[in-house]
């Protein structure tokens, strides 16, 4: 039997985020700041997946990011996963997990709030993981994920 399968090239060494929801890879490679490296970036995305449906892959050569820095897009893909890679093998797994602070990602939903009127960095405390939801730490007002407006 002839199975027909989408091969996506292997990276020597970098970071390969498995498991994003379809609709959220843009989001991602905005969040990462990907969208103005240099390193050669791989992705693909609506393929298929048991787990969401749709899914979407991202490959970064000579990327190896921090563990905040990949909580981040735990907001738009909490089931994301990481590999690193080195020398074209998975050395380790990572499962994103949403951190207890968010800073300079989201903007505040409150008009009145300083952040909307002078140049201060967002910064939010995570009061729900399950629903998220975020606690503007200027004004308190607390935010859930389905009016997240990121910056």
């Amino acid at each position: 039997m002839d199975k027909k399968e989408l091969k996506v090239n292997a990276i020597k060494d970098g970071t390969a985020i498995d498991h994003i929801p379809a609709s959220k890879l843009f989001r991602a490679i905005t969040i990462l700041g990907l969208d103005t490296i240099k390193n050669p970036i791989t992705f693909g995305t609506n393929l298929e997946s048991k787990m969401l449906g749709q899914k979407a892959i991202i490959k970064i050569s000579d990327k190896f990011f921090k563990d905040d820095e990949i909580n981040k897009i735990a907001l738009v893909a909490p089931e994301a996963k990481l590999n690193i890679i080195k020398d074209y093998n998975v050395v380790e797994k990572k499962k994103v997990s949403i951190p207890d602070e968010i800073t300079g990602i989201v903007k505040c939903v409150n008009p009145k709030c300083i952040t909307n009127h002078e140049k201060i960095t967002t910064k939010f405390t995570v009061v729900s993981k399950n629903e998220v939801a975020l606690k503007c730490h200027y004004c308190e007002k607390i935010t859930d994920q389905n009016n997240f407006d990121f910056i």
